[in-house]
């Protein structure tokens, strides 16, 4: 727990006004631990080693005694304790569903906005749309930065939550329409680095081939979000008005935002050796002390970085074959899902009468589709994908992609049964067991296209996610804004089976990139080659 804090942002903050007496570290206490590398030392321009086994390498001429991880450091985010792996994967699953559930706990006071407001039921979702398409556009600029070494990932992290949950009040106190939907947009934008970069927070604590177990509880609590929100929502709007939904948001981003002031440490290597090198640099004097990525970075130009945080994203999604096949592939899932959610009013109010907070919980068979998925699935990864990793811990990244081969067909099935057992003559549980199999399906989906990304493109992997997260997130903005037009015009049988069609047409993206994804993968310049 000691560790938790003096790593979080206030054991830094309170390290830093106590000017170094409070949280301090090992080698502060004792600074004798740091001799080996002291100022005074040879002007050798040869290639040679530390006393602690560190390389010291020439650079634009000068030695450079390079700070890195030891084999068994307990500093590195993947020799962490399992306990306090677990702790933090919470922390990111906890700040994910706190962001993920903004976007549909306001659906729940639809009927109230367009009356207060004066606005059709179209316009009134421009406030889901807007708030998507921020957490869409929003980690193409702000996750990059997570990447660099000077920035890490939980300043970024607490600093958007921070203005996340502030700005709630300017939602909650909107004086117009218009007022409104900018800061909706502007709260989807702000909270949006975690929904791109939890994944590559959970990759810098586990070893390839215990990630997927990770990405797949941070998947359950992406899930929640939006299962969740019109089960919150819809009962306090019932009681308190659609303004109440924002609060409730308000209350638990507010939350898990002084949970991670005090117990989020940083996960990122890069940061952690480059706050490490310039600690030690500071104690002992001795300039040449350097860690790779802070090299790196010196002799990153203006223009590079610029490509890093702002144009890698977009340029892989859009020049990487691979990537843009399984980002459409993903962005179709999310917004047939977000489409999908506009029919809830219309099946279980329109049709079985449902109140509205009781309508919230029939969200509940997409959760708990979600979780009966996670035991079998963690069966399969530990039978039958774990002996597939070589001694170096490394997997071809194609057989990644054996869950999404049967994941792809669940998404039309559930559709297809939710579409024509809606109906007064069938039971109400029927749609809503039908809906359990969009999230096996999705999920399946999810986490192979996730963990195949990762260890396809490794060196690039908080800017592929963010790519990722933009096309999905994009599509997902658009397509409930005809949703409930569809619905009412097609009825929910044949609108659910246009749905079901669509994705039908996906299902051969993941068996060609399965059969076929090694060869495209070791044509492109941006994907690793090595297995």
């Amino acid at each position: 727990m000691f560790e938790l804090i003096r790593e979080s942002v206030f054991g830094q903050l309170v390290h830093l006004a106590s000017a170094g007496k409070l949280f301090a570290r090992e080698e502060q206490l004792d600074p004798s631990k740091l001799d080996k590398y002291a100022a005074t030392r040879s002007s050798s321009t040869s290639h040679s080693t530390s006393p602690d086994g560190e390389k010291i390498d020439p650079e634009k001429g000068r030695d450079y005694q390079l700070i890195e991880f030891a084999e068994n450091d307990p500093e590195n985010p993947r020799n962490w304790s399992t306990r306090k792996k677990f702790f933090v994967t919470f922390e990111i699953c906890l700040l994910t569903t706190s962001v993920y559930i903004g976007s549909a706990i306001y659906t729940a006071g639809l009927e109230d906005i367009m009356h207060e407001f004066g606005v059709s039921q179209v316009a009134a979702l421009l406030g889901l749309t807007l708030f998507v398409a921020g957490y869409a556009i929003g980690p193409m600029f702000l996750s990059p930065l997570s990447e660099m070494p000077f920035f890490g990932r939980t300043p970024i992290y607490i600093g958007t939550l921070f203005l996340f949950v502030v700005l709630q009040l300017a939602v909650i106190y909107a004086q117009n329409f218009g007022m409104l939907l900018a800061f909706r947009f502007i709260t989807g934008f702000i909270g949006s680095p975690v929904l791109a970069t939890g994944g590559a927070t959970i990759a810098d604590m586990y070893t390839p081939k215990k990630q997927v177990y990770g990405i797949a509880v941070w998947g359950i609590a992406a899930v929640c979000g939006p299962a969740l929100g019109p089960l919150v929502g819809g009962f306090a709007v019932e009681k308190k008005g659609w303004r109440w939904t924002i609060w409730e948001l308000m209350w638990l981003s507010g939350a898990c935002l002084v949970l991670l002031i005090f117990f989020l440490p940083e996960t990122s290597s890069s940061n952690i050796l480059y706050r490490r090198t310039k600690r030690y640099r500071r104690l002992t004097g001795n300039p040449n002390l350097k860690c790779q990525p802070e090299i790196e970075a010196e002799t990153m130009t203006g223009q590079e970085i610029v490509q890093m945080t702002l144009l890698r994203p977009f340029t892989l999604t859009f020049t990487e074959p691979i990537i843009f096949a399984l980002n459409l592939y993903i962005a179709l899932i999310y917004a047939l899902l977000y489409l999908w959610f506009e029919s809830f009013p219309v099946v279980f109010i329109g049709i079985y009468r449902f109140s509205l907070g009781k309508q919230g919980l029939a969200f509940l068979g997409i959760l708990i589709g979600a979780l009966i998925t996670i035991p079998p699935f963690f069966w399969y990864v530990r039978k039958y994908m774990e002996p597939l990793f070589n001694e170096k811990g490394e997997i071809k990244p194609e057989n990644r992609l054996r869950p999404a081969l049967l994941g792809a067909f669940f998404i039309p099935v559930c559709l297809f049964w939710f579409g024509w057992s809606s109906r007064p003559s069938v039971h109400w549980i029927m749609p809503i067991i039908g809906s359990s199999f969009f999230s096996i399906g999705a999920f399946l989906l999810f986490m192979s296209v996730l963990t195949y990304l990762g260890d396809a493109y490794p060196k690039y992997i908080a800017s592929v996610y963010a790519g990722n997260d933009l096309v999905r997130s994009a599509f997902g903005a658009a397509f409930p804004l005809f949703a409930n037009a569809m619905y009412k015009d097609l009825g929910v049988g044949w609108a659910s089976s246009l749905l079901g069609f669509l994705s039908i047409l996906f299902i051969p993206i993941p068996f060609v990139l399965y059969y076929y994804g090694e060869r495209i993968r070791k044509s492109s310049k941006m994907a690793r080659h090595d297995i």
